[in-house]
């Protein structure tokens, strides 16, 4: 716990930390970022749920599925750039950790497309976790506290 606190704080004199970059490449605080990503995911979220209540709108359900489901991924993906920068996130994005979450990310097909939109809902917010240190560790441990 002490080493995520210092590591949250920049303090980790350790090694340079994935966090203290993201710190050096921004003139915004870490708190900061962090409401900035969770307000625009949450919005993104939003517009992608709506955008899926819309499918079902005779006539025009498909049109508002596609606008709603795209801003909502747009602003998703556009979320975790108050984490990372664009430029990083790119690199970052074919890691081998964040590999498999990158392709069901971009990832198009016709049919099953609630299937895929609950997947990608997964898939971005693990791609998203990945930038925040020992995030997928805390969810981790909460998934399987909550399961046992």
């Amino acid at each position: 716990m002490d080493k995520l606190k210092r590591v949250l704080s920049g303090r980790d004199a350790e090694e340079p930390s994935v966090l203290a970059e993201a710190i050096d490449a921004t003139s915004l605080g870490w708190g900061t970022r962090v409401k900035g990503f969770i307000a625009c995911f949450a919005l993104g979220c939003l517009f992608s749920l709506l955008g899926s209540c819309l499918l079902w709108v005779p006539k025009k359900g498909l049109t508002l599925f596609a606008v709603f489901y795209t801003l909502g991924n747009i602003t998703s993906i556009g979320s975790t750039l108050f984490l990372m920068g664009p430029m990083k996130q790119l690199k970052r994005m074919f890691e081998p950790t964040r590999l498999i979450a990158t392709i069901v990310m971009l990832w198009r097909k016709e049919g099953l497309a609630l299937l895929f939109c609950i997947l990608q809902f997964f898939a971005m917010a693990w791609y998203s976790i990945s930038f925040i240190p020992f995030a997928r560790d805390a969810v981790k441990k909460c998934i399987s506290v909550c399961l046992s």
